[in-house]
């Protein structure tokens, strides 16, 4: 075994994660080459670290130099497109820890795989409304919505940008239980009314909901995990990932098809 195959593949990668700015490092010379002194800038150590880090990656042959330019090998293309795959799944995981329980469980077909490249939006003490503002960003886009689960909590703080998009065009269905007409009923009956008029909104009642929401836009997804009270929006998980977007047809489609199911017209 050579020299630079000393160790094991798990002392590489303990020397990647070692030092905050290594695997960073390696990831940018994979975009574009670069000098020593942009990468000591960009990663905010000193010259002498970067150097003794350049010389590091030199010896595993994953960066080589063209003059004052270092850019990333083949080799050191491969390791770098890993460990971004890593750190960005690892950063996914880290937002939804204390929020994962809330989201459909994989008996539902759905997993935690499909939020690999998702935007994960979660409340927070200093902005709880956090994963109502990013569902609000995604109804401005699509000019179709289709929702399963939309309870009190979501319509409670989103109603009035719901409804004005309804009246400006966009198709939507909401599958809800038997309490959103209840709230409709008794707070906003005035506001909603505008919207059922205008021929844009399909609101259907069922009592057999799952305990969260499911959206379906025109580019994305999204998945609404409530508090165990379901008095609060604690996460929005919306992504583009085709197998979550088959999971979310799917599960829309069958609520559908449940009975009984009656038009809300009929029940306000």
């Amino acid at each position: 075994m050579g020299e630079r195959n000393r160790g094991t593949a798990i002392d590489d990668i303990a020397y990647l994660i070692r030092s905050e700015h290594r695997a960073p490092t390696l990831i940018a010379l994979t975009v574009r080459p670069r000098s020593r002194s942009e990468l000591w800038e960009m990663a905010g150590v000193s010259e002498s670290t970067i150097r003794r880090t350049l010389g590091e990656f030199e010896d595993r042959d994953w960066v080589q130099r063209d003059g004052y330019q270092y850019e990333a090998t083949q080799l050191g293309a491969f390791v770098a497109s890993a460990m971004a795959d890593l750190i960005d799944r690892v950063e996914t995981e880290r937002k939804l820890r204390d929020v994962w329980r809330l989201l459909p469980d994989d008996e539902s077909g759905f997993t935690i795989k499909m939020c690999a490249d998702a935007t994960v939006t979660v409340a927070d003490p200093e902005d709880p409304s956090r994963p109502i503002t990013r569902f609000c960003s995604l109804i401005k886009e699509t000019d179709r919505l289709r929702f399963t689960g939309f309870d009190v909590a979501m319509l409670d703080s989103c109603k009035t940008e719901l409804c004005e998009r309804i009246v400006d065009g966009m198709e939507t269905e909401l599958i809800n239980p038997p309490r959103v007409a209840n709230y409709i009923r008794s707070n906003c009956p005035d506001l909603f009314s505008e919207a059922l008029e205008s021929g844009n909104l399909d609101v259907r009642l069922h009592d057999e909901l799952p305990p969260f929401g499911v959206s379906i836009f025109d580019d994305r997804i999204a998945v609404t995990g409530y508090d165990r009270e379901g008095v609060m929006v604690r996460v929005l998980v919306d992504t583009d990932d085709t197998d979550a977007r088959a999971w979310a047809e799917s599960t829309f489609t069958l609520h559908r098809r449940k009975t009984p199911i009656l038009p809300i017209e009929q029940d306000l």
